[in-house]
């Protein structure tokens, strides 16, 4: 029987998918991005494995005390494999100092973390995935005008990014196929077919 985490591996096909679908809108490729992703729980570094390899060229992860990089001392098993595979340059620093250029915000983390002023110091039409519950990183409010693309994980505003998107279409492929397990392929194949829709 395929097992799935929601949480984990359903934000990330859904994410993917909304970002494949906001590159359409600024025409960027995927090789080329810069993403910071706020929150590098479950959530984050399943949106960040999906994303690296969709094809995204860089990822910059922040917690609580900063940018994760390779040789920060505090780090439990999951960031260390983050730290491993992302970050390439060891940006250090805070969510507002690693921003600077971003193409991508990914927010799994929490509320109001995001400012107008960050936006600003981001890339050409950024895309800003705010997607913390019940209160965004940033409210679509203070990023109109400053971002091309603004989700969030909410139902009352337009562009939901919510993991039920995936659902009943991944398990019906997967039990009609009669796969054992969910692979990182067959997640790929999920966000671009969601992102098609």
């Amino acid at each position: 029987i395929p097992v799935f985490h929601d949480d984990q591996h359903g934000t990330a096909v859904v994410t993917l998918a909304a970002l494949e679908n906001a590159l359409r809108i600024v025409d960027k490729p995927m090789d080329s991005l810069r993403v910071v992703v706020a929150g590098v729980g479950a959530a984050g570094v399943a949106c960040s494995k999906i994303m690296l390899e969709a094809g995204v060229a860089e990822i910059i992860g922040v917690d609580r005390k900063g940018a994760i990089w390779e040789g920060r001392d505090d780090l439990n098993t999951a960031k260390q494999w983050f730290a491993e595979h992302t970050n390439p340059e060891r940006r250090e620093g805070t969510l507002s100092e690693v921003i600077e250029g971003a193409d991508v915000f990914v927010g799994v983390s929490g509320p109001g973390l995001l400012t107008p002023s960050d936006l600003r110091r981001m890339a050409k039409d950024p895309i800003v995935f705010a997607m913390a519950n019940p209160i965004p990183e940033i409210l679509p409010e203070e990023a109109d005008g400053l971002a091309a693309v603004i989700a969030t994980g909410r139902s009352d505003y337009p562009n939901q990014i919510n993991n039920v998107l995936a659902f009943p279409g991944l398990f019906r492929g997967a039990l009609d196929a009669n796969a054992h397990s969910i692979t990182e392929g067959m997640k790929l194949a999920a966000a671009r077919a969601i992102a098609n829709a």
